[in-house]
């Protein structure tokens, strides 16, 4: 009996020998870990979690060793023994402070932006701006008295408020197709700051899920589940300037497969300016999760953001030069405007099987605009002025369902997502026209209505032969526009219609978890607004945008990590509509090019460098030499700083930004200045209260946000002047605040 017992033994050993699949979960408090990194040793087996957590983990034996990781947990070390493979398998990973220990180079197309995973555990974001700062080689500008969406820069790009960069927040689109203030408007300051869990970003036209906008990158906020503690705080600093925040968790039970909870924000400041801006907005957010036994999950949310403000607009630097305003003056202070925006969205995630996945997703947004502004002073009506508001009622619909299959085969893994989709904007009274004193509107230079919908697939396959990562993918994007100008005497639609295939494919070496290679390449585009697609009958309706991509991703030592990428974009001609004057402007083909640099170093346990430096020629194709240079397109640019975290709680930041001069007009014969600046932030919890102190601006260097090469005119001039106009960036602002966690 003893030999035929010692037989099986050995039977069974050498049954396992040859590889046998470890299937399982991994999870946290009873919360899945998504993207959770399952390795041996030598990194020659390895797999990652679905939606769902789960994984399967092919070729393992009895007696090897497996890690289990994850950003923010402790790796957990497992022996594999013969009952591990008899069943599923339930890992729980505990939290832990954040070190660069935890982070592993795995053949991950995104990879290479692991870093804001990294950033937002060690320098969580502040404020509704500061979410797009989290984005490497981002930068913003406010040039409207904080409520206008921000002017976003990103690779070489003046991005204006959005037309060559796709937002969203949990699958919801931020960005406004036919806005009345131009193409592409991206207004972010519904986000509360608190409630962002994970920020998902990718540089160039290279994911197939990604569509209309994706050409110098793409950035999906997503919003937390569940908040492990409940938080009320309020803040108050210079220029009148408060906050009063909470977050508030509804269903305390642990033990629940439901979790609820309500976000609100209230802002108000004056900012610096001579005259006060009197902004003031309030957020409010709620979110319902219901998780079923079979990994189903029921996600609800509603949201409501509404914001006012008075602005004193961009100054002509010949005004500040002569002495007649300071830099924080203005010409026409009745410069402001009013934003609101409401969101309902639900989504499921139903479990086919083990393997298979399938996301349903739909939104209802409906948005209100107004803005009035003065750009050119008294260029075009010496007896009024050039005060012009724009305005438009908007509603956006939009659905999508997307499938997830993963499966393994003997050589190679093979993971697939596709989806198809449909948005629609119902835009009403889309206006730009003259007033005066934001009161009588003298003259209409732009009315009607938009109706723009957009249909569209996409699949992406990846096959992970173990070192190397083969990733094709297709998109087709169909757009139907439809505008009805009210300005015409008779009704009557003007229509367009247009399709667009997107095809990438990206290559990924990754041969340990120390280092890897990859090269990306793909069609993107960006699509014009409405009125310029019926206006030039269907002309370069949706150009195209070219990229490619050949970088590494670099851990030299446990502590320290490197990601570098030299990149090249190319745009075809396109038609771009004015919204400040209603009119239409090729902008010609353009080329943009450039190397950018990240670094990630843990000095010591709970002090961490960060840094990220980008280079850029942006030029445009078919003009001379010497005037093809692209207005306000960033040259170079650079962000970083230095981040505390004690477990004790006391923590504290230094941050600096960076942008060189760059060019304002074609010839380079007019400067948009560089800055420096330096920002502080200090905190420290005592039990459940937590003080901190802000410091925008520590040097109190005079520098400006937001500047344009602008013809105008004021009404003691016989004679326009082109020159450089600008907002003034934020002179030395303190702020300090005070929370109750509970």
């Amino acid at each position: 009996m003893r030999t035929l017992y010692s037989l099986c033994l050995v039977l069974l050993a050498t049954t396992f020998s040859f590889g046998q699949d470890l299937k399982g979960n991994v999870s946290s408090n009873g919360e899945p870990i998504v993207g959770g990194y399952l390795y041996t040793p030598d990194q020659e087996i390895h797999a990652h979690t679905d939606l769902a957590g789960n994984f399967t983990c092919k070729g393992l034996s009895v007696g090897d060793s497996l890690f289990v990781s994850h950003i923010g947990f402790s790796t957990l070390l497992v022996v594999l023994d013969a009952a591990s493979f008899a069943s599923s398998q339930n890992y729980e990973l505990k939290e832990q402070s954040f070190n660069l220990d935890q982070v592993f180079i795995s053949n991950e197309l995104k990879t290479p932006y692991t870093v804001t995973e990294i950033d937002l555990q060690i320098r969580p974001v502040a404020n509704s701006q500061q979410v797009l700062r989290a984005v490497p080689g981002l930068f913003i500008g406010q040039h409207a008295g904080g409520g206008k969406a921000e002017q976003i820069f990103l690779r070489g790009f003046d991005i204006d408020h959005g037309t060559d960069i796709s937002l969203t927040v949990d699958g919801m689109p931020v960005n406004m197709v036919s806005h009345a203030h131009g193409q592409g408007y991206a207004d972010l300051h519904f986000v509360i700051p608190e409630t962002i869990e994970e920020i998902d970003f990718g540089k160039g036209p290279y994911y197939a899920n990604q569509g209309n906008f994706n050409t110098a990158g793409y950035v999906d906020f997503k919003t937390k589940d569940k908040v492990s503690e409940s938080k009320f705080g309020i803040e108050y600093g210079q220029f009148n300037t408060g906050r009063i925040f909470g977050l508030f968790d509804l269903i305390s039970d642990e033990n629940s497969n439901k979790e609820a909870y309500i976000a609100t924000e209230y802002l108000q400041t004056d900012g610096p300016f001579d005259s006060p801006q009197n902004f003031n907005r309030f957020n409010i957010m709620g979110k319902y999760i219901v998780n079923f036994q079979n990994s189903d999950k029921l996600s609800v949310q509603f949201s409501r953001f509404q914001s006012k403000w008075d602005a004193s607009g961009q100054i002509p630097q010949r005004l500040v030069d002569n002495g007649t305003i300071d830099r924080f003056g203005a010409v026409d202070d009745t410069e402001g405007g009013s934003t609101s925006r409401t969101n309902a969205a639900i989504e499921y995630t139903k479990s086919l099987d083990n393997h298979t996945f399938l996301k349903l997703n739909s939104y209802f947004v409906h948005y209100d605009f107004e803005l009035f502004s003065n750009f050119t002073f008294f260029l075009d009506d010496r007896e009024n002025g050039d005060q012009i508001q724009q305005f438009e009622d908007r509603n956006i619909y939009g659905v999508q369902a997307q499938l997830f299959n993963t499966h393994s085969f003997d050589q190679f893994d093979l993971e697939f997502n596709g989806g198809v989709g449909m948005r629609y904007d119902d835009v009403n009274d889309n206006q730009l026209s003259f007033t005066t004193n934001r009161k009588a509107i003298r003259e209409r230079l732009a009315f009607g209505n938009v109706d723009e919908t957009n249909m569209y697939a996409f699949a992406d396959v990846k096959f992970d032969f173990g070192n190397f990562l083969i990733n094709p993918s297709l998109r087709f994007d169909l757009f139907e526009f439809n505008y009805v100008d009210n300005l015409q005497t008779a009704y009557s639609t003007q229509s367009n219609s247009s399709g667009i295939v997107s095809p990438k494919l990206n290559l990924i070496y990754n041969p340990s978890n120390n280092w890897q290679i990859f090269l990306k390449s793909g069609l993107g585009f960006h699509s014009n607004d409405t009125r310029v697609v019926v206006a030039q009958q269907g002309v370069e309706t949706l150009p195209y945008a070219f990229g490619n991509d050949l970088g590494f991703v670099w851990k030299p030592t446990s502590r320290l990590w490197i990601s570098s990428a030299l990149w090249q974009l190319y745009l075809q001609q396109e038609f771009v509509y004015v919204g400040d004057a209603a009119i239409v402007e090729p902008s010609g083909e353009t080329q943009r090019y450039g190397i950018e640099v990240a670094l990630r170093l843990q000095l010591t346990d709970k002090l961490f460098f960060d840094t990220d430096f980008t280079k850029t020629v942006a030029e445009s194709v078919n003009d001379p030499e010497g005037e093809n240079r692209i207005p306000l397109a960033p040259d170079m640019t650079a962000t970083g700083g230095l981040s505390y975290n004690d477990p004790s709680g006391f923590s504290g930041g230094l941050r600096y930004r960076y942008m060189n001069d760059r060019p304002a007009n074609e010839d380079f014969s007019i400067t948009a200045l560089g800055y420096f600046v330096l920002d502080a932030n200090v905190s420290y919890r005592y039990k459940d209260i937590t003080f901190g102190l802000m410091v925008e601006n520590i040097t109190d260097t005079e520098w400006n946000e937001a500047q344009f090469a602008t013809e105008s005119q004021l009404l003691n001039e016989d004679a326009s002047v082109e020159e450089l106009h600008f907002t003034p960036g934020t002179p030395l602002a303190i702020r300090g605040s005070i929370s109750y966690s509970f």
